[in-house]
């Protein structure tokens, strides 16, 4: 081989043809160069999908606080309410009373439930069932009319 020949190859040859980007022979494995814009699709695609998975979970223990939040809401309302009106005994802790309007508009706990009247009520309505809790906030068993 002639001087140029040699010259002319040695542009076309490498001493280091790991860092080449294609295969530097017939027998070399195939290289494909890979699409960098599909990789960063389908990373960003599954990025989304998992941070919506957990929004979604967030979502749904916010939506458990505020339901929480709105039955202590409705307890405290309704312990105001009773804690007004007017009460002949000492309510117990975990036990059930009766909560009506009497004719003049006041509010009386009672221990007798609107069955136990029968027709005979002596009130205007009946408001509520409810239960003393522990926290002396009192939950509604049963709605009145």
């Amino acid at each position: 081989m002639s001087d140029e020949e040699l010259e002319r190859l040695r542009d076309k040859i490498t001493t280091t043809p790991s860092t080449l980007p294609y295969a530097h022979h017939a027998g070399s494995a195939l290289i494909k160069p890979e699409d960098k814009g599909k990789i960063k699709g389908q990373a960003l695609a599954a990025m989304h999908e998992q941070s919506q998975m957990h929004l979604d979970k967030i979502y749904e223990q916010m939506k458990l606080l505020v339901k929480q939040a709105e039955e202590v809401h409705s307890r405290i309302e309704i312990s105001e309410q009773i804690y007004q009106a007017e009460m002949k005994f000492k309510p117990l802790v975990g036990h059930i009373y009766h909560l009506y309007e009497k004719k003049d508009g006041n509010q009386l706990l009672s221990l007798i439930s609107p069955k136990e009247w029968g027709a005979s009520m002596p009130f205007n309505r009946f408001i509520a069932t409810v239960k003393l809790l522990s926290d002396h906030t009192w939950m509604v068993e049963e709605e009145g009319d």
